[in-house]
């Protein structure tokens, strides 16, 4: 036999028949029997609780033994593995089992273990269990069989002692007054703990009084009485408060006060009451927790009184307003009462409404005020040391939620209610000044408000006109207002990049502005930009290296992408181009090139096809000139002079108008040969020689020595003359030349009145007039050998101009007439207003509608088409 918790499925013969050890507690863990694991042990699923039995040898009793019965000195130890397959239940007790040595046989004759043995076979354990006499055995059990365990409730139901929860909550009250009187409390904390939640030391009482209805009535009794002395310590804590009449940051200060030591106590009482608060409470949803009753109790009682609400709220708003003010203040102080206010949930009705009104009040005042006393950088610097220190005010002791609302009253106060003024005022000096930080701010506040943005944009815009416009329309700065245009589009690109952070909308609406002021004045910035770039590519240039004309001639065509008449800077550049060309003075074939291969890429083929063609051309010259001094060599032809001719195909160059000039017969020789020459080679084609193009290089004799002279083919024929006689006057020199009056005058006086004067005019003056006299200035000196002598000819005269932009205008003549029959002949029939319609979508330039129609007419006139009989505003195609 052996002693063991569970009950025998058979139950064992009477106990007078065999003996019966000492009974024993039996301890074991609920847990362990519930959660058992099964694990393989040999391919075989075993329990992995195993309890240790140990036993005596069995012993016979008598009937007429006492109550003790003897044992064995030699214990003998059995273990055994024991199976637990039914379920237990257990009814709200703690049970322990436990198996003890056989040493507990020993234990016996000391009488410390005493076993009782009742008729029937049934035994009281001391823990409350009882159990059958068979289940002590397992006589007729097999290893491993099913074996049951009953466990049943205490037969008399534990009682509390007379006056407990008097004497209890006595205790309680008295260490819960201790509290809010800040006096010693006289119990220990852990009983105090341990009687607020009415667990006494002994485990079945308190299962008991857990799951008894007694209990719930008597914890809600607690709570109850716990409210009332919390009452009475807040009430006297609003006389505390109201006793005597204090300025503003006093009673905020006895406020706080009274706040901070009100915390301070519900959590020690809280702490008291925690079995409370953690049971019964959390079992009742509608029941507050004891945290809370302390908070209800304090906002119901003391901030809701309108007195203290009161000034509380007003001291609260004074200090935040002598803070604006620049005073230093008691932060922590603000920040812990607002605290609470939030803590109390009563921030918002009772003060984020009121701060919001005062702060709106205080800033749309002061934006009216330093609008009028401030200039416009200085008042965006105040404002935005305003809206820091708002953020600022938040982070500190303002509640989070107040932030986008506070932020949002300043910005509108002295902001958006000043948006327009604002700009009105500053903006031009701003962007005049280019003052980078001030505009960076001004646009990053104008974005916080609505609708700042779109404001700063029209007066962007408005801006951009205005300055533009004063540089195209005023003729007095044609000569600078290429070199204008680039530098304010640079510093509008800067402030774009940098101020606006690279805003869409401000590059679209710079490009928008650039365009309606640049076209103001038709057709001159086109010649100008043109100019511009000549000026720039010439071999005379060295104000930059080619990585620098590189990005030079990439601005110029962002400028140029701005006019309308692209036509007329095609008629200039090609012009410039042919004489930059013809005469040397190209600063880099391959900038030429870079520059034709952007107008290209902006234009299309056919802009720079002729362009393109004056390249062939001077290339196949050099080709030409290396056969012709081949020919030269085959001829034997005897001459000092070295011929170098350029051919050029009259419709890719400029329309130059022929001159005819006396030749030295040594000239007009070497020409005839070389028209022998290349008609031989190139059978009818017509030769026509451009006097007005040519240059030479002549060699002269001074006093101080020898010296070449880089001339025109004008000033040469002069030049030549002197080797003739000593003195000539203006008209003999014109007879002599063949040259045109005006061309021969400004040739003299780049001769005679220019930086090398290698003739001598009398009388001395800077023009040139009739009866003048000219000599050879045998005096000359230069520091250089090689001295080039300004072409007067290469400079732009008013009639060249007026010329070039005649031409111009005759092939847009031409362009309007080809689209006009382009469409009608397409279209066969068309109204009046939808021809001019196409005809504008197809140009590239802009025409007014006077001139249009006038080409209709021409049209009509010359039998292309004519108007409809019924209808004069409709027109049809003549095929």
């Amino acid at each position: 036999m052996f002693p063991t918790g569970l009950s025998s499925p058979n139950p064992p013969p009477p106990p007078t028949q065999e003996a019966r050890p000492a009974a024993t507690d039996v301890k074991t863990d609920s847990g362990n029997i519930t959660s058992s694991k099964k694990r393989k042990i040999n391919g075989s699923e075993r329990e992995d609780t195993s309890d240790t039995i140990s036993s005596s040898p069995p012993k016979t009793l008598n009937s007429s033994s006492s109550s003790s019965s003897s044992c064995s000195p030699t214990p003998l130890h059995i273990q055994k593995k024991l199976r637990f397959e039914d379920s237990v239940d257990f009814i709200g007790l703690d049970v322990k089992m436990a198996e003890e040595a056989a040493a507990a046989a020993a234990s016996c004759s000391n009488n410390k273990s005493k076993a009782m043995f009742l008729p029937g076979g049934v035994g009281h354990h001391a823990n409350g269990l009882t159990k059958t006499a068979g289940s002590t055995t397992f006589s007729n059990s097999k290893p491993g069989a099913a074996k049951k365990l009953v466990i049943k409730n205490f037969r008399e139901k534990p009682k509390l002692p007379e006056n407990y929860t008097q004497e209890t909550w006595q205790k309680l009250k008295e260490a819960v007054e201790a509290i809010q009187n800040s006096t010693s409390i006289k119990y220990n904390l852990e009983e105090l703990y341990q009687v607020s939640g009415q667990t006494p030391l002994f485990s079945p009482l308190r299962l008991h009084k857990l799951i008894s209805s007694e209990n719930i009535l008597s914890r809600s009794r607690s709570l109850n009485r716990i409210e009332k002395v919390l009452l009475f310590c807040v009430h006297c804590c609003l006389n505390f408060v109201l006793t005597d009449a204090l300025d503003s940051v006093l009673f905020l200060k006895k406020i706080d006060k009274c706040w901070q030591d009100h915390c301070r106590q519900m959590i020690m009482i809280r702490s008291i009451f925690l079995f409370l608060d953690r049971t019964y409470v959390l079992q009742n949803s509608m029941l507050p927790s004891i945290w809370d009753m302390g908070l209800e109790l304090f906002r119901f009682y003391i901030i809701s009184d309108l007195k203290v609400q009161s000034k509380t709220i007003d001291g609260i708003l004074l200090l935040i307003e002598r803070e604006r003010n620049g005073e230093a203040i008691d932060r922590s102080l603000l920040r812990s009462l607002l605290s609470m206010l939030s803590d109390l949930q009563i921030y918002q009705e009772s003060f984020e409404q009121r701060f919001l009104e005062e702060t709106n009040r205080l800033y749309a005042a002061e934006g009216q005020r330093l609008m009028q006393e401030r200039e416009v950088p200085e008042y965006l610097h105040h404002v935005n040391k305003r809206l820091e220190e708002e953020a600022d005010r938040v982070i500190t002791y303002l509640d989070q939620s107040t932030q986008k609302s506070l932020i949002a009253a300043v910005e509108k106060q002295l902001l958006g209610e000043h948006l327009t003024a604002t700009l009105q005022k500053g903006l031009t000096n701003l962007l005049d000044e280019n003052r980078i930080q001030d505009l960076s701010l001004l646009y990053q506040l104008f974005s916080r408000v609505r609708g700042g943005v779109q404001v700063l944009l029209q007066h962007w815009i408005e801006y951009i006109k205005a300055f533009g416009s004063t540089i195209v329309i005023n003729p007095e700065k044609d000569k600078t207002m290429v070199q204008e245009l680039l530098d304010f589009k640079d510093k509008v690109d800067l402030i774009i990049d940098v101020c606006f952070m690279k805003n869409e909308k401000f590059v679209n609406a710079m490009k928008e502005a650039f365009e309606t002021f640049i076209n103001k004045r038709p057709n001159k910035p086109a010649e100008l930009i043109a100019k511009h770039v000549d000026s720039k590519l010439r071999a005379g240039n060295k104000e930059a290296t080619d990585e620098e004309l590189e990005k030079m001639l990439d601005k110029i065509m962002i400028i140029f992408r701005f006019i309308y008449g692209k036509d007329v800077f095609e008629a200039f550049y090609k012009k410039d181009l042919a004489k930059r060309l013809l005469v040397g003075k190209s600063a880099s074939v391959d900038a030429e090139k870079s520059m034709l291969s952007k107008l290209k890429h902006e234009c299309g083929a056919a802009f720079t096809s002729k362009l393109e063609g004056m390249f062939k051309d001077m290339e196949l010259s050099k080709d030409i000139m290396v056969q012709f001094k081949q020919y030269m060599q085959c001829q034997n032809i005897p001459g000092n002079i070295e011929l170098t001719v350029n051919i050029l195909t009259m419709g890719y160059w400029p329309t130059y108008v022929p001159m005819e000039v006396h030749l030295p017969p040594e000239m007009v020789r070497l020409q005839e040969i070389f028209k022998t020459f290349y008609l031989g080679k190139h059978s009818g084609r017509k030769l026509q020689w451009q006097s007005t193009l040519g240059h030479c290089v002549l060699k002269a004799e001074f006093k101080e020595g020898k010296k070449e002279l880089q001339v025109s083919l004008f000033q040469t024929l002069v030049l030549l003359m002197f080797n003739e006689g000593e003195e000539f006057t203006l008209e003999e020199i014109k007879v002599a030349t063949g040259i045109e009056d005006s061309e021969l005058r400004r040739t003299l006086q780049s001769l005679a009145c220019g930086k090398a004067r290698v003739l001598t005019k009398i009388p001395k003056s800077k023009d040139v007039e009739d009866g003048d006299k000219f000599s050879c200035n045998d005096d000359f000196k230069h520091k250089l050998f090689r001295i080039k002598i300004n072409q007067i000819q290469m400079k732009e005269t008013v009639e060249e101009q007026a010329s070039t932009t005649e031409r111009v205008f005759q092939d847009r003549q031409y362009q309007i007439d080809a689209a006009i029959v382009r469409i009608m002949k397409m279209r066969k029939t068309l109204t009046h207003n939808l021809l001019m319609s196409e005809v504008y979508s197809q140009l590239k330039f802009p025409v007014k509608p006077a001139d249009l129609k006038k080409r209709i007419e021409s049209l009509i006139d010359r039998d292309y088409m004519e108007r409809d009989k019924e209808n004069s505003n409709q027109y049809n195609y003549v095929a």
